[in-house]
């Protein structure tokens, strides 16, 4: 079969920008599960919305009862209001595993439930230095607060606003593109890698491929918090692959121009067959690779296995610098990541 000659990187990046500046916090995916469907209908994929509010979409494929089930989860971290302040200012509680460090110095928005949206900043307590002579006080999520970007002086005037306890709090990803192929916003974790999963499905269509597995995709919003792919996996399925970042750090050997393969996280190894077979792939292609371990990693494809499905499992995603923080990845790990998952479903 001749397939179109074509790189998939340019359309994935450019799905991932979109997808990074559609607020999705754990558990508030409504916006971003409309695009992804809107785009998967638009390739021509059939995709419908679970009751847990992710998105399931069937690329296709013969043999049904040997499916394979990517997973990439499109919610982010973030904050939710925990406490009006009797100053107007607001307490925040993380979604997710949100630092204070992080946050500080942050522009954000808070979501109401009326859907009505406030910009706001995320600062640290008395955050003027000319005046706080205990600047250096430790962040966390009691010494930092949101300070909305309205004229309000005290708790009464912020409920006017409509803004309640446990409304949502969504960071400014702040993403950009460079020359040099390096992709930079929070929230790579792991919106490049469901860009990923639309850019395959983008693939098989152009090239009116069937592979020779059923393949599905589910695209999760609860991830973050640890349940993400707890349900949903369809009928046939035997394999499942969480499709989400690569750590890059010290101690590991993956890079940001590579494919991570993950071997074993905090929920134990992964899949000896199904790790093997990536790296026989990889390594037949000249796919830039490595393979690491995660000791404070856990992943959809696990959420998967704890609800009791009888499959085999794996992790693989684009390596990542600065995971939960500004992260940063490059357009080669997106290419490699890409060409691992589609020459793995090929052969």
């Amino acid at each position: 079969m001749e397939y179109i000659q074509r790189d998939y990187t340019d359309y994935i990046i450019d799905q991932a920008v979109k997808l990074l500046n559609i607020d999705s916090p754990s558990g508030y995916g409504e916006k971003v599960t409309e695009y992804l469907l809107e785009e998967l209908h638009r390739i021509g994929v059939h995709a419908e919305r679970t009751v847990k509010g992710g998105v399931i979409a069937d690329f296709g494929g013969e043999d049904t009862d040997n499916g394979i089930l990517l997973e990439s989860h499109c919610d982010t971290l973030g904050a939710m209001v925990h406490q009006i302040k009797d100053n107007g200012r607001l307490k925040l509680t993380p979604v997710g595993g949100m630092r204070p460090e992080n946050a500080e110095a942050e522009n954000c928005r808070i979501i109401t439930k009326s859907r009505k949206i406030y910009e706001a900043t995320c600062q640290l307590v008395n955050a003027s230095v000319h005046v706080n002579d205990k600047y250096t006080v430790k962040r966390t999520w009691d010494s930092v607060e949101a300070v909305i970007d309205e004229p309000v002086r005290a708790k009464e005037d912020v409920k006017k606003l409509g803004i309640r306890n446990g409304d949502y709090v969504c960071f400014e990803p702040r993403t950009r593109v460079t020359e040099s192929g390096y992709i930079k916003s929070r929230f790579l974790d792991d919106k490049i890698s469901a860009a990923i999963l639309l850019g395959y499905a983008k693939y098989l269509k152009d090239n009116k491929i069937t592979p020779k597995r059923r393949v599905y995709a589910h695209f999760t919003i609860f991830e973050e918090v640890g349940h993400g792919a707890a349900a949903s996996c369809p009928e046939g399925v035997t394999e499942v692959w969480s499709v989400d970042m690569g750590c890059v750090g010290e101690g590991l050997e993956c890079t940001e121009q590579e494919v991570s393969i993950c071997a074993k996280d905090s929920g134990g190894p992964y899949s000896y067959a199904v790790v093997r077979r990536m790296i026989e792939i990889a390594q037949k292609h000249n796919i830039g690779f490595a393979v690491d371990i995660y000791p404070h990693y856990g992943s959809d494809a696990e959420a998967t296995l704890a609800a009791g499905n009888d499959v085999r499992h794996g992790l693989i995603g684009p390596g990542v610098y600065a995971s939960h923080g500004y992260e940063r990845t490059h357009r080669d790990g997106v290419k490699n990541t890409f060409d691992l998952i589609r020459y793995y479903l090929e052969e």
